[in-house]
């Protein structure tokens, strides 16, 4: 068993394998983050530590044939592994507007850093999607409901988004919108902006992907995460149908 990742599930030839970067918010024991106790213990349950739902959606989805769930195997206080390797938030010295003193390291650390944690995330996912070939990649992820910074809650229950392949996406905003959904077009952020992984593994490959956020108040639940599994194994099918065909 891998410390950096989780397969759940068996990958098939022609299935849809449901990727969350942010799926953990596990920091390994020897890992001092400089984190006051009680501090951290609040942080790893809240969306500065992990996308809150992603791992339980992902965890159900993969229960059915021809689905399968890839997901990080820890915090991304410890790794942010939807970043480059080389970006300053990769290994954060601060996430929203908490001080990580422990992420403060040099370059050998910095490098020991990506190269146990980020290095073997992404070889052994480009290695399970060479191995077996997938009709769509879920890249999965959760929201929080506000912003600190702003009063206004955000209206959308989910967000699809894409950086320069949107042929899931284009197909997927209608069909969450006729679950009874309000569906943002690359919102509440754009993937043109944060989109690492799927640019990495699915767009610079040509592979088709499905980029969705969804406001972690719908998934914090049982009953919401299989609401919202059933939700995307529809629309995941639909879409692979349509793009194979």
């Amino acid at each position: 068993m891998s410390e950096a990742f989780r397969l759940i599930g068996e990958p098939r030839f022609g299935g849809v394998l449901a990727v969350s970067d942010h799926a953990s918010n596990h920091v390994p024991g020897d890992i001092a983050l400089g984190i006051e106790p009680d501090l951290l213990e609040r942080l790893l349950d809240e969306h500065v530590a992990v996308d809150i739902g992603v791992a339980e959606v992902g965890a159900l989805m993969a229960m059915r044939p021809g689905v399968a769930a890839f997901h990080c195997g820890f915090s991304r206080l410890v790794c942010d592994v939807n970043r480059d390797e080389n970006a300053p938030g990769t290994v954060p010295a601060s996430s929203d507007g908490y001080a990580i003193p422990g992420n403060v390291l040099d370059a050998d650390a910095r490098a020991a850093r990506i190269a146990r944690f980020h290095a073997p995330y992404h070889a052994a996912l480009a290695k399970q999607l060479d191995r077996t070939a997938q009709a769509l990649i879920l890249s999965l992820h959760s929201f929080t409901p506000a912003l600190a910074t702003c009063d206004a809650p955000r209206p959308w229950h989910v967000g699809v988004l894409y950086n320069e392949d949107d042929r899931a996406a284009r197909i997927a905003i209608p069909l969450l919108e006729a679950e009874g959904l309000v569906v943002g077009d690359q919102q509440p952020y754009s993937g043109k902006v944060l989109n690492y992984t799927m640019n990495r593994h699915a767009e610079a490959e040509g592979r088709p992907y499905l980029g969705i956020e969804i406001r972690q108040n719908q998934i914090a639940d049982p009953a919401g995460q299989a609401r919202w599994a059933e939700i995307l194994l529809r629309v995941c099918n639909a879409v692979a149908l349509e793009i194979g065909g």
